[in-house]
């Protein structure tokens, strides 16, 4: 078998950085409108968001909406873009000012406090001892994020991971990375914790070869895990310490 090349997510399967998203967004909102009402603790509605949320500037969004006390989270969450628009505008704010103030707050803890900051991650068990192990075996490895890629690469440099190459929400969407990457013509093993992305890279025209796996730990919703399409294989814990060969 030709060593593939494997890309991997970064927020739910190589890092859990629940504490830290709760921290950052809630400081962007309280950055944009001083005085809203959050608690330092992320209230439990953050939590069920999480696996809908899908890139950074939604995190702070979905903080300020939820100091809203006549929010309807069930209602939110029965229609979740609808309820992005909806937000967007009753606070004024678009995604570009939402992204930007995210990161600076990012920047400015790093700047202030670099060990407080990676302190409110964890890598997942087992995680960067099997990244680790990926060389022996001859695969390359990199990381596709819609986190900001010096995020990223700040937590993998801390933790003494050296992926061949980490892109951000900077340099375009998950499938136009993989399309580019495609060309190398390496198999590509892409690994992910949103079903949603696996379903958008398996529709995309020129990524039917993309062998895509959903690990079962992350933010996965109640039933991301169940049912899944042709092309999409479920990653447990024990077999993604195993070798490839023995990968669904």
């Amino acid at each position: 078998m030709t060593a593939p090349l494997l890309v991997f997510d970064f927020d739910g399967v190589l890092v859990d950085g629940m504490r830290e998203y709760w921290w950052s967004a809630r400081r962007a909102v309280l950055a944009l409108a001083p005085g809203v009402p959050l608690p330092e603790r992320a209230p439990e509605g953050f939590a069920l968001l999480r696996p809908w949320i899908h890139k950074g500037w939604e995190m702070v969004l979905m903080a300020a909406e939820l100091s809203r006390p006549d929010l309807n989270l069930l209602e939110l969450l029965a229609d979740y873009d609808g309820a992005l628009s909806a937000a967007l505008s009753r606070w004024s704010w678009d995604p570009p000012l939402l992204q930007s103030t995210l990161e600076r707050v990012r920047r400015e803890a790093i700047a202030e406090d670099r060990g407080g900051w990676l302190a409110l991650h964890r890598f997942y068990p087992g995680v960067p001892e099997r990244l680790m192990a990926l060389a022996e075996e001859g695969s390359s490895w990199l990381v596709l994020t819609t986190k900001g890629g010096a995020f990223a690469q700040e937590l993998l440099a801390a933790a003494g991971l050296e992926p061949a190459m980490v892109y951000g929400h900077e340099q375009g969407s998950k499938p136009e990375v993989l399309a580019r990457l495609r060309e190398s013509a390496r198999p590509l093993w892409f690994v992910e914790d949103r079903r949603p992305t696996l379903e958008l890279v398996r529709g995309t025209p020129g990524l039917e070869a993309v062998r895509c796996f959903l690990v079962s730990w992350g933010y996965l919703g109640a039933r991301d895990g169940e049912d899944l399409p042709e092309g999409i294989a479920l990653l447990e814990p024990q077999v993604f310490a195993a070798p490839l060969a023995q990968w669904p």
